[in-house]
């Protein structure tokens, strides 16, 4: 319905169309890495990708990314709808890319899920959806991963590094930075999220140590 106003929505069904409904994954493991802004994703992806000659992908894709500040000036549905179709886009391209490497992923579902229920559900974190509630389901139609790691770090350390970086807050950085409640609606909807659970690795030590338990934790769940 907002094709009409928002060109760019009808680009991400055309893509999204585009997709087999059912996605395979190859033989080699995929593992995603999840957590809030400033807590080392960036950094670790791409040390794991090296390390493991793997194939690094983003979520939402390359190919819908440029489009991403419209989505986030939209209202909230139309916002997690464009995140949501781009997990089913990215779905399509850890079928293919895992038939040739490891997939190291930078964010997937889990992402849009959290953020959602922690942005639809205010006040504290006993006001969101009792454990085992179905919003913490994986989709049954969504390529799964083998490995999801949620990478943290204590909230001063955060906001330290946030500030060492010298960059402009995104809305939902600023939002988590001004709302401790959000941040922990937040970090607790990923810690509720099953089938696959995220596994939480502390991201505060050097970036070496991370680096090494991350990669113990994936031979141990992944066949390498």
């Amino acid at each position: 319905q907002c094709a009409a106003r928002i060109p760019e929505a009808g680009a991400v069904l055309d893509l999204l169309e585009k997709c087999p409904e059912h996605q395979e994954k190859g033989g080699f493991p995929v593992v995603v890495f999840e957590g809030l802004d400033a807590t080392g994703k960036t950094t670790v992806t791409q040390s794991v990708k090296d390390s493991l000659n793997g194939i690094l992908l983003r979520s939402p894709p390359a190919c819908i990314s440029q489009w991403r500040t419209i989505f986030d000036d939209e209202p909230a549905p139309i916002k997690r709808a464009f995140y949501a179709a781009g997990n089913y886009i990215l779905a399509s391209e850890i079928a293919k890319a895992s038939t040739q490497a490891p997939v190291i992923i930078d964010r997937y579902w889990h992402s849009t899920a959290a953020y959602t229920i922690a942005t639809e559900i205010n006040g504290r974190v006993q006001d969101l959806p009792p454990a085992r509630d179905e919003v913490y389901q994986w989709p049954e139609d969504l390529l799964k991963p083998d490995l999801v790691l949620l990478l943290t770090v204590d909230p001063e350390e955060r906001v330290r590094r946030l500030e060492s970086r010298g960059l402009e807050k995104t809305k939902e950085e600023a939002e988590l930075e001004a709302n401790s409640l959000f941040r922990q609606r937040l970090e607790e909807s990923y810690r509720r999220m099953v089938n696959p659970a995220c596994q939480e690795v502390d991201a505060s030590p050097s970036k070496e140590e991370v680096l090494k338990t991350v990669l113990q934790l994936i031979k141990k769940h992944c066949a390498l």
